[in-house]
């Protein structure tokens, strides 16, 4: 009975993981290095005793515990978390919003003095050294004029988007991975939060 309930627990937390990240059947599949009909058995109940080594490459996958993905409701313990800060109240964060023309005489300013001196916005999470940039041109149908986009400043987003600012064209454009910086390029950061048409 124990197994069963680890199995069904583990079944549950896969779908919930694969439904609240984006992700298919196929894609976890292909990232984690295991056959579809491993991933289908175990989403069908067919399996009642799964593999330790299955079990790690799926919770790597998702970047949880293996431990957990068997034995916690992941999703219960989310909608928790979300809904009761670990940190008790927490302040949210001071966002200075910049207009896209102002970006590369704004970018080498100090976030302290970008508060004093710009509109602000306020970001609801854990981070630092965030601006905000609000479009004053379309990108490339991914982002629209009057949109806010939330950046971590200077970083460069390995595996989400990226938003650069090309000094020849002066225009800004999202990267994705692989991405090669070009001299012409000044990396504005990683984007963290979209609000669009300034919302």
């Amino acid at each position: 009975m124990y197994k069963r309930d680890k199995t069904e627990n583990l079944k549950n937390n896969i779908r919930y993981l694969m439904r609240s990240r984006g992700e298919t059947r196929i894609s976890l599949c292909n990232a984690s290095g295991l056959t579809r009909t491993t991933i289908y058995n175990i989403l069908e109940g067919r399996v009642v005793n799964v593999q330790q080594s299955t079990i790690r490459k799926i919770s790597d996958f998702f970047g949880v515990s293996y431990k957990e993905i068997e034995a916690i409701d992941l999703e219960g313990r989310e909608v928790i978390e979300s809904t009761v800060s670990l940190y008790g109240n927490m302040n949210p964060a001071a966002v200075p919003v910049i207009k896209q023309r102002q970006l590369v005489q704004d970018m080498n300013k100090r976030i302290g003095e970008l508060v004093t001196i710009c509109p602000l916005t306020y970001y609801f999470g854990t981070a630092s050294n965030l601006i905000g940039v609000r479009l004053e041109t379309d990108i490339d149908g991914m982002y629209d004029l009057g949109d806010l986009l939330i950046v971590k400043k200077g970083e460069l987003n390995g595996e989400g988007e990226t938003l650069v600012y090309n000094k020849e064209t002066k225009r800004l454009f999202v990267v994705r991975e692989n991405y090669r910086e070009s001299d012409a390029d000044l990396i504005v950061g990683s984007i963290i939060e979209e609000r669009f048409n300034g919302l």
